[in-house]
Parts: structure tokens; C-alpha cells; sequence
């Protein structure tokens, strides 16, 4: 007769047996595609624990059924720039995962874009999107397309072509896309007003992100930054800490770092340091966020541009030396794979003491390991960054009810939010004897729930 302790490793060896099956047959279906492959590993390794204790998830194959889309839509996108010229762009739309409620996720304009990264971001959208506790379930899009340096009108044709074909597969109850990097205020309004034109009516509820003269939430604009303050404030207030007199690094100057480095400073932290895809400025006496807001948000310009207001500051190029500043706290807010192994160990040996992060997977997998390895209290991104789509979720219901609420009331339905998903990610990882491991605890708690509903859908 085995013993219990047989039975467990048992279980353990064929949950990780699973794992790694489905795993290969992932890397063979999806070749190439590296930020895809890196985001299915990071999920599926931290669900062991849940496959090996509860087997019904291996019986209904729930792991290959998850990791594959639902629908991948790839779309041709001519415009014409200023000169005349044609050009022709590629759209993406991955509608990955619906068994907890209609397709939820970004946008991305980025020359970067391709089916490996919208996958990856769509991947990781259903359980973020799950973690929110809002009816929402994965998905994510963009485009090939640079906004960088194109004029206002270049951007409108390029957004209405982008839509015309977007259209046919987005409405308020299967899909509502969002903005991410490149796509902002001004891309949502063009997006929203082709798709208005197109089907006619007032669909408010197509898009979140939306100005708040047609349809929009106050607070909207703030919630990915604030949100990944307010979850490490959770995570340094379960360890008797908080954000007071912290040095902290902000990588990024985008929406979400503008709006981090705010709500860090209100939380009594000095922000030394943010960047953009050149470079970084450092200033000890703390970042001057009405001087990024200005540079960012209404010229449209470098971030070197901060020391022609402060000329005292420095600014060094590459932004990925950012993470040489000794800080207590890293927020990462910028991209994917931002934080390698070697800057998680510059950080670590610089004693920072807790990381959030802001943007999706902005460290390796590496360099998460390095984290909890030593202790550094860890927010994954899929946890700490959900309080975008989180009240992305909330204009949905606003949308729907024809009402809008104040910017305390959402503010405050936000960080409620995002406490819940620290405090779900914390009970599933002791749960599942992980305890304090957030990568685990999040990963677990999110999938849970997608994959209970799927299996009272049944198969489809």
C-alpha cells in the first residue's frame, strides 16, 4: 500500500508530466514565436500544484484546450500618408478565451507587433482579466503600425482603415478592445468614430478608454499605474512596510508610468528615475511629473527633453540601464523582457525590496526566478497591472447603464479590486503550499475559474 506522501509525488510527477507534454506540442504548433512559448511556460509550470491535486483538470485536457485561441484574425491595412504613398500595415485581433465573458483586452501600435507578442498578450489577458472578478474574458490586438512622428491626420486614416476590418468582429457582448502602447486617447476617439460609422447607432460599450464626453470613466486614464501601486502598497502593508521615503525606479514615461510615479509620489515615495525607448533621466530630488506630463502627453517628445526644463537632472541613453540606480522599490512599466537576469541581479544587489509590475511580463523568466529567490516581494504582471482592465471592465458597466460615476467612486471600486487580487493570489498559493509566491498564487487563481467555467460549458 503507497503512502500519502507516495501518492502526492505521484500525482505531482503526472501533473508535471501534462504540463510538459502539452507544453511541446505548444512549441511545435507555434513555432518561433518565443514571447508566446515564454508566457505559456511561466503559467503552466505554476499550475502543477492545482493539476496535481485536482486530476479533473488533466482529464478534460484543460491546459491544450486553454493555450489555443479561440479565433486568430490577421487583416491587411492600407492607408495613405501626407505625401500620397500607400502604405500597408498588418492587424491583429486574438480572441482567446470567452467562458467567463466577452473577449477583453488592448491594442497595441508598435512596430514591434506580430502574432508571437499579440498571443502572448492575449494569453495572459484571460487571467488577468479573471483575477479582476469582472464578467471579462482574454483577448488582445494591434497592429505593425509606428504613431511615432506620423501627423494627426496620418494616424485618423490609418485608425478608420484599421476599423473597417476590426468591425466585423467587435460589438459590446463578443468583443471590446482597449488601448495599449500607441494606441491612447486620440486613437481610441478615431477608432471609436469609424466604428460608429459603420454601424450606426451609439455603441459606447465597443471600446474602453473612451473621452469622457462620449462615453468614457473618470479615473480610467490613472487605473493601470495606480493599480500597480495600490497591489505592492498590499503587498509592503502584509510586511509592516510602506511606499513612505522609498527611493523607487519607474522605467517607462507612457500612460502608465506617468500615473505610477503620481500615485507613488501622493503615497509619500520620491521617484528618482523613468525612460522611454532611448533613454533615461535620473533626478535625485525626486521626477518633476507636471514637466514628463507635459513632455509626454501634450508635445509628443523625448524624454530627454526634461533637462531643458531641469537641467540639473541627468539623462543617460539606453534605456535599459535604468535598473544600475540603486532603488527600495522597481516598477516596471514599460515592456516585455525589460528586466533580464543580469539587471535582477544589479537590482538585487542594490537592495531593492519589492517590484510591481506595471507593464505585461516585463521580466524574464530568469529574472523572476532571481526575485524570489531572494526575497524580494514580487507583484507579476498579470496581478499588478490589472487595474486597467479592471476599470476598463467598470466603463463597461457604466456603458451599459447610461450612468457615469464620480472619480472617487471608481478610484475607490479600484483599489478595492486590486487588494482582492493580492489577497486571492496570496490564499491560492498557500493554498497550494507556494505560500508568498505571488507568480503561483495569481497564475492559480485566475485560472481556476476560466477553467471551471470551460468545464461547465463542455467541450468547445
Amino acid at each position: 500500500m503507497p503512502t500519502v506522501q507516495e501518492i502526492q509525488k505521484e500525482h505531482l510527477n503526472n501533473a508535471a508530466q501534462y504540463v510538459n507534454d502539452v507544453f511541446e506540442k505548444v512549441k511545435l504548433r507555434n513555432q518561433g514565436e518565443s514571447e508566446f512559448h515564454q508566457a505559456v511556460k511561466e503559467v503552466f509550470d505554476s499550475l502543477i500544484p492545482i493539476l496535481a491535486q485536482d486530476p479533473k483538470y488533466i482529464q478534460q485536457n484543460i491546459l491544450e484546450r486553454l493555450v489555443e485561441p479561440e479565433r486568430v484574425i490577421s487583416f491587411r491595412v492600407p492607408w495613405v500618408d501626407d505625401k500620397g504613398i500607400v502604405q500597408v500595415n498588418r492587424g491583429f485581433r486574438v480572441q482567446y478565451n470567452s467562458a467567463i465573458g466577452p473577449y477583453k483586452g488592448g491594442l497595441r501600435f508598435h512596430p514591434s507587433v506580430n502574432a508571437s507578442i499579440i498571443k502572448f498578450l492575449g494569453f495572459e489577458q484571460i487571467f488577468k482579466n479573471s483575477l479582476t472578478g469582472q464578467p471579462i474574458g482574454g483577448g488582445k490586438g494591434g497592429a505593425d503600425f509606428d504613431p511615432k512622428g506620423k501627423s494627426d491626420q496620418e494616424i485618423m486614416r490609418f485608425c478608420q482603415s484599421f476599423m473597417t476590418e476590426l468591425a466585423k468582429y467587435i460589438d459590446p457582448d463578443t468583443d471590446v478592445p482597449a488601448g495599449d502602447i500607441g494606441v491612447g486617447a486620440r486613437e481610441i476617439g478615431y477608432l471609436f468614430g469609424q466604428y460608429k460609422r459603420i454601424r450606426g447607432g451609439y455603441p459606447a460599450g465597443v471600446l474602453t478608454g473612451k473621452g469622457l464626453g462620449y462615453g468614457g470613466s473618470l479615473a480610467r486614464t490613472e487605473a493601470t499605474g495606480y493599480g500597480t501601486v495600490y497591489f505592492v502598497q498590499e503587498m509592503l502593508k502584509d510586511k509592516g512596510d510602506s511606499f513612505e521615503g522609498k527611493k523607487v525606479i519607474i522605467s517607462g514615461s507612457g500612460n502608465v508610468s506617468i500615473y505610477a510615479i503620481e500615485k507613488a509620489q501622493e503615497l509619500g515615495a520620491t521617484v528618482v528615475a523613468c525612460s522611454d525607448s532611448n533613454g533615461y533621466i535620473y533626478d535625485e530630488r525626486g521626477i518633476n511629473l507636471a514637466t514628463v506630463k507635459q513632455i509626454k502627453e501634450i508635445d509628443r517628445k523625448r524624454i530627454s527633453e526634461y533637462l531643458t526644463y531641469h537641467p540639473e537632472a541627468e539623462y543617460h541613453e539606453g534605456c535599459s540601464n535604468i535598473w544600475l540606480i540603486p532603488c527600495d522599490i522597481a516598477l516596471p512599466c514599460a515592456t516585455q523582457n525589460e528586466i533580464d537576469e543580469t539587471s535582477a541581479k544589479l537590482l538585487v544587489a542594490n537592495g531593492v525590496k519589492a517590484i510591481g509590475e506595471g507593464a505585461n511580463m516585463p521580466s524574464t523568466l530568469e529574472a523572476m526566478d532571481i526575485f524570489l529567490a531572494n526575497g524580494v516581494l514580487f507583484g507579476p504582471a498579470k496581478a499588478a497591472n490589472a487595474g486597467g482592465v479592471a476599470v476598463s471592465a467598470l466603463e463597461m458597466s457604466q456603458n451599459s447603464m447610461r450612468l457615469s460615476w464620480t472619480f472617487e467612486e471608481v478610484d475607490a471600486k479600484l483599489h478595492e479590486i486590486m487588494k482582492n487580487i493580492y489577497r486571492s493570489s496570496v490564499a491560492a498559493a498557500e493554498q497550494y503550499g507556494k505560500s508568498g509566491n505571488l507568480v503561483v498564487g495569481s497564475n492559480i487563481a485566475g485560472f481556476k475559474k476560466v477553467a471551471d467555467a470551460m468545464i461547465a460549458h463542455g467541450v468547445i
